[in-house]
């Protein structure tokens, strides 16, 4: 029997639910080279119930309505910035982002924003590789704004090998 997901706004109750989510899925991390990814601590419950109370947290769940994977995002130099899109390591390879990247273009269009930006690892094949065949594209130095050159400067004072990392956006389409 396969298991059916669907996409809903997540709710602020959800927050610890959705942080051991994120934890469950840095694990990966470590079978990659990224083992401080893996060591890394989720996002604050706090920011995740914030989040939740203003539509820019969204979860694929099961048929018993249990988060199972999350995708978080903000506003960012005039695009919509997937902060964390992670799927808990039971339920990957049911293609859970491509909804939860669905939701997010449908909240960037409620907000008039044009695109999906974000930052990944680039030779993680679920990563950059992943998102490329989802349309994103690598932004070149010059297409990076300056909110997301701070987020990539908060990633590198956090200790993230941001040599390897990359922005990356997809334009919503029509």
């Amino acid at each position: 029997m396969s298991m059916t997901y669907r996409i809903r706004p997540a709710r602020p109750s959800e927050a610890d639910a959705i942080r051991a989510i994120e934890r469950a899925a840095g694990q990966s991390f470590a079978t990659v080279g990224y083992p401080d990814v893996a060591q890394h601590d989720p996002t604050p419950a706090a920011d995740l119930r914030d989040a939740a109370t203003d539509g820019a947290l969204f979860v694929a769940v099961g048929s018993d309505d249990t988060p199972v994977g999350f995708l978080l995002c903000t506003e960012i130099d005039g695009d919509l910035y997937v902060q964390e899109l992670a799927v808990h390591p039971d339920h990957a390879g049911h293609r859970l982002a491509v909804p939860l990247l669905k939701a997010a273009e449908d909240f960037a269009r409620s907000l008039g924003l044009p695109a999906l930006c974000l930052t990944t690892f680039r030779t993680v094949p679920w990563n950059a590789p992943y998102y490329e065949r989802l349309g994103f594209h690598v932004l070149s130095d010059n297409q990076i704004g300056p909110s997301l050159r701070l987020v990539i400067a908060r990633q590198k004072a956090a200790g993230l090998d941001v040599a390897n990392r990359v922005a990356m956006r997809r334009y919503l389409p029509a």
